[in-house]
This record gives structure tokens, sequence and C-alpha cells, in this order.
């Protein structure tokens, strides 16, 4: 199975962070976290990302704040899925961060979830490996039915206490 890297432009981004990795590990999915800087780190992302398919990685979630090129700065050097986690963490609460993330250039797709979406950033590197993976695409169906089943279930409750 493919391993799926998330990088963080800064140590701060974990607690947001954390989420995905989780996600990641319930499903079974190696990942591998690092902290890498478009701006500090330019040469060692750069290499980070053009070795990934190589190391073994199907696809790379990049979380960054305020200017927020970590995952444009990835995308221009994989031909690997690049998902961004747009993280809140100035005065603009995000919206910097998002649309830094979202504004690519044609050509230059990189996948963007909500602002802090760890979660569904997991989720969709599943997705985006499930296509090739039979049984990983079974876990992730059972998943989605796992959620159907909670929000009925949470349904049921609430109608008998009104």
């Amino acid at each position: 199975m493919k391993k799926v890297a998330i990088v963080m432009g800064s140590d701060s981004d974990w607690k947001v962070v954390e989420p995905a990795r989780d996600t990641l590990n319930r499903f079974g999915i190696e990942c591998s976290v690092r902290i890498l800087s478009a701006h500090r780190t330019p040469q060692a992302a750069a290499a980070f990302a053009q070795s990934a398919r190589e190391n073994g990685f199907g696809a790379i979630i990049c979380a960054a704040g305020k200017a927020a090129h970590l995952a444009g700065a990835m995308a221009a050097n994989t031909t690997l899925p690049v998902i961004g986690i747009p993280i809140k963490s100035s005065t603009l609460d995000g919206l910097d961060a998002l649309l830094s993330t979202v504004q690519m250039p044609s050509g230059m797709p990189v996948a963007t979830v909500a602002i802090d979406g760890a979660v569904n950033a997991a989720l969709l590197a599943i997705q985006i490996l499930a296509v090739s993976d039979a049984a990983l695409e079974e876990k992730f169906a059972d998943f989605r039915k796992e959620q159907t089943q909670n929000v009925l279930k949470k349904d049921e409750a609430f109608q008998t206490r009104l």
C-alpha cells in the first residue's frame, strides 16, 4: 500500500494536522510527518517532493498558514496528488491561507480542503489511494456506512427527545 506524506510549514500546525495522521492510522495507512517550509527550506521541500514517489508515497498533504505556499511548492516538484490544508493562523482567520492554497495557476493543481480541514484531507488521500487498492476501497465504504448509521442513530435519539 502507498504511504501518505504530511508536510507542515511549522510545528505550530501540528494541533490542526494531528487528526489527519490519526485518520490515516485508523485506515492502516503509513504516513510520514515532516516540517518543511516553502520559504525557509525551499531546497529541502523541493527535494522531498521530487523523491516522494520513489519513496513509496501516493499523495502529499500540506498544511500551511498565512502565505501558504507549501502545497503549491510541493505540487511544482511532484506529479503526485497534493492536498492543501489552509491553517487558521493569522488575523485574517485563515482566509489568506485558503486563497493562497486554492488559487493555483492552471496546470498546477492542488486539491484544497476547508480551513483546518485535516480529517477531510486525510479522507481525500484515502480515496485517492483506494482507486487502485480494493481492500482500502472496502474499508472506506465501510467507514461511509458507519457514518450513515451514526447519523441515523442520532436522529432516532433526537426524535425520542422531542
